[in-house]
């Protein structure tokens, strides 16, 4: 009995979404675009890299023969009239096959697992980075929906504009103002979240002058998508002259001017030659409230956690007074 053929569109559309899925992935490569993750310009951002390679090759070992087998297994035992393939009802298990098919996916996940532990322990993001160059520190709060960064050191800030010295240690203290988010330069390294009543600490480094990419990268609302900013890696002197111009030509960031950055809203990129004193620790510490500490803090800075402990100790020592 003769069978129905297949519809030619059934055959098409698999053929079809799997060519598009392929030139999506191949197309930035050839068409001078490219995946920034995997085009990284920092020690961080490279062993990140390594870890996505290794862990794609050993995934691959697994995955590449199944989608093989999958096909040639379809493909020889079709059901088509003149089909050859030996029939065996009774066939139920295959030592060789079991062994084979165990052994080599666990083995895989035991590598897979020994390598991840190291890396995780490597990038650490609040272990230093060796280097002969001290680091510079940038104190970073995202608001809705903008992103401050402030020049402990240099006593400056900016909005939406990232500058540091290349291939030099950068020491990032994040926190938030505004709902949690995630800061992200994706060619210097991954994503750590920035919280509110919480000091985070980030190490990076950018081994070639350059302009890199910034973002947010955690759903915060109505402009969350537009939280990006530039980040200028330039020479020791570029970056020295850029902080004297900076003094120079623009004006204070007063508390009041904070308060209203504070509030929701987009920001163009600004710089102000000045920021108020403890403006950092005083955006941690805004929402302790009656004696409660804020989050449990990781690689918080030696400042953020005195003027945590000092909000603390003071409201027990209100407390302790209202009950003698």
């Amino acid at each position: 009995m003769n069978k129905k053929p297949r519809s030619l569109t059934r055959i098409i559309i698999p053929v079809v979404l799997t060519l598009v899925t392929i030139a999506l992935i191949v197309w930035p490569m050839l068409a001078g675009g490219q995946y920034v993750v995997l085009d990284p310009k920092g020690p961080i951002g490279a062993s990140q890299r390594d870890l996505i390679v290794i862990s794609t090759i050993l995934c691959a070992v697994i995955i590449v023969p199944v989608l093989i087998l999958s096909a040639v297994i379809v493909w020889r035992y079709r059901d088509k009239p003149d089909n050859k393939a030996a029939y065996e009802p009774n066939w139920a298990h295959s030592t060789k096959a079991e062994v084979v098919w165990w052994t080599i996916p666990i083995i895989i996940i035991g590598i897979l697992a020994i390598v991840t532990i190291r890396y995780t322990y490597v990038l650490e993001p609040s272990k230093p980075l060796a280097s002969e160059k001290a680091p510079i520190t940038i104190q970073v709060s995202s608001l809705d929906w903008k992103w401050l960064f402030m020049y402990p050191e240099q006593g400056i800030a900016t909005v939406n504009t990232l500058n540091i010295p290349a291939d030099r240690p950068v020491k990032f203290e994040l926190t938030a103002d505004s709902p949690m988010n995630s800061f992200w330069i994706p060619q210097l390294g991954g994503q750590i979240y920035t919280m509110s009543g919480m000091a985070m600490t980030l190490y990076l480094q950018a081994d070639h002058e350059g302009k890199y990419w910034g973002s947010g990268a955690n759903f915060t609302g109505e402009h969350f998508g537009e939280m990006r900013f530039d980040v200028n890696a330039t020479s020791d002197e570029d970056f020295d002259n850029w902080v004297a111009e900076v003094k120079q030509s623009s004006q204070e960031l007063t508390t009041e001017g904070y308060n209203a950055l504070a509030e929701p809203g987009r920001s163009n990129v600004a710089y102000y030659s000045a920021f108020p004193e403890g403006l950092f620790q005083n955006i941690v510490t805004k929402y302790v409230v009656d004696g409660q500490s804020a989050h449990s803090k990781h690689g918080t800075s030696n400042e953020a956690a005195g003027a945590i402990q000092n909000a603390t100790d003071t409201s027990n020592q209100d407390e302790d007074k209202s009950a003698n």
